[in-house]
């Protein structure tokens, strides 16, 4: 079963407190998601560093239950 838009945004919210998550539904399926991600825990990160830490908020789910996530992730000024 496909994750929804609201789990994903709880998971990346409880990994990165304090961040804002807007989501899009690529292909209208509730299975290949982009979500643009802002959160201050990417000050000082490289981009691949922010990347992981957006991936690990989903544990073992990647890949299973969250098939496809693209992630652009943004510090806030």
């Amino acid at each position: 079963m496909p994750m929804r838009a609201a789990d994903i945004e709880a998971a990346i919210l409880a990994a990165l407190p304090g961040a804002s998550v807007a989501l899009k539904d690529l292909a209208g399926d509730d299975d290949h998601w982009a979500a643009t991600v802002t959160a201050p825990q990417f000050a000082g990160l490289s981009r691949v560093a922010q990347h992981k830490l957006v991936y690990a908020a989903f544990g073992g789910r990647m890949g299973g239950e969250l098939h496809a996530l693209q992630v652009t992730t943004v510090v806030p000024t």
